[in-house]
C-alpha cells in the first residue's frame, strides 16, 4: 500500500494495488474509490486532502510489516 500526496492538487491517492484500475466511484463529496476489473478496490483518491485529513502525523497499529523509512 502506498500514500501518495499531490500538493498541487491538494489530494491523497491511496493506492492498495498494482492492477490497472478500469472503473471509478465518487462515494462522497470528493472522495472516488477505483476497482479493477474484477470488482476489487485498487485505491482512493481523496480530493481537499488537508482540509478533511491531518496530514501532519501518520500513525499505523498493529501492521503486520517491517518498519520502513522513505525521505521525500
Amino acid at each position: 500500500m502506498k500514500l501518495n500526496y499531490y500538493a498541487d492538487t491538494d489530494s491523497l491517492y491511496i493506492d492498495f494495488s498494482t492492477t490497472e484500475s478500469v472503473d471509478s466511484v465518487e462515494i462522497s463529496s470528493g472522495v472516488v474509490v477505483d476497482y479493477d476489473a474484477s470488482g476489487n478496490v485498487t485505491g482512493i483518491d481523496i480530493d481537499h486532502a488537508s482540509e478533511l485529513l491531518d496530514l501532519n502525523e501518520l500513525v499505523t497499529s498493529h501492521l503486520p510489516v517491517k518498519k520502513q523509512a522513505i525521505s521525500a
